[in-house]
């Protein structure tokens, strides 16, 4: 006869497996950065990670830690809420952009199709999670990985045609915290979002404003 144990038999397979994410997620560089304080010198991480369906979608985060696990987890949830959507036309961009942010100088020229992806470092980690896949590129200036990544977010954004998803992510999860706390939206009442209700007013009367018969006094 076996003896009995509480340990949980792994061989059954009965652990929950994780559902595919439609994102795919680079760690673009992590770095050690220190902050003087009062008692001394504080050292954190700080991850840069990119976020991409190929699809069109493409975001870029950055979060410290003290641990880079953590650090990296920060960074992509900051990444899928500043998304960006960006028109392919393709495989390739719309138009040729020339983008310069801080000390660094990005030029993407559309390409045709067997081209493939013309760029390197932070550039192309960024394009090919976008889902860019014919683009001619040339960087000027700074060879900081986060600056350059930052240079060809704001060059995509910049697009004819590109949005950003940010504000519609904000306005869901706005919505949801009011449904937990019981509060209806014009909508949910059968009135339409108006200009006209968010400029009125709420005067508050007393009863020595109203009269006998129960009209407001003049």
């Amino acid at each position: 006869m076996s003896a009995k144990t509480t340990k949980p038999d792994r061989k059954r397979g009965n652990r929950r497996q994780k559902e595919p994410s439609e994102f795919e997620e680079t760690t673009l560089s992590v770095d050690r950065v220190t902050r003087v304080v009062a008692g001394g010198r504080r050292m954190r991480f700080r991850a840069v990670v990119v976020v991409g369906d190929k699809k069109g979608r493409v975001g870029l985060g950055t979060g410290k830690a003290n641990e880079v696990q953590i650090a990296v987890q920060k960074a992509a949830k900051v990444a899928k809420r500043n998304m960006v959507k960006v028109p392919l036309r393709d495989g390739t961009i719309p138009h040729e952009i020339d983008h310069k942010f801080k000390a660094a100088r990005i030029r993407l020229i559309p390409a045709s199709e067997g081209t493939g992806i013309i760029a390197g470092g932070a550039l192309r980690v960024v394009l090919e999670h976008a889902g860019v896949q014919n683009v001619l590129s040339k960087r000027y200036g700074t060879n900081n990985k986060l600056v350059n990544a930052q240079a060809v977010m704001e060059a995509l954004q910049r697009l004819h045609g590109a949005t950003t998803t940010a504000a519609s992510i904000d306005e869901t999860a706005s919505a949801q915290e009011d449904h937990k706390k019981g509060k209806k939206s014009n909508r949910d009442i059968g009135l339409e979002d108006t200009p006209e209700l968010e400029e009125m007013a709420v005067k508050e009367i007393s009863k020595d404003d109203v009269d006998r018969e129960g009209h407001l006094k003049k």
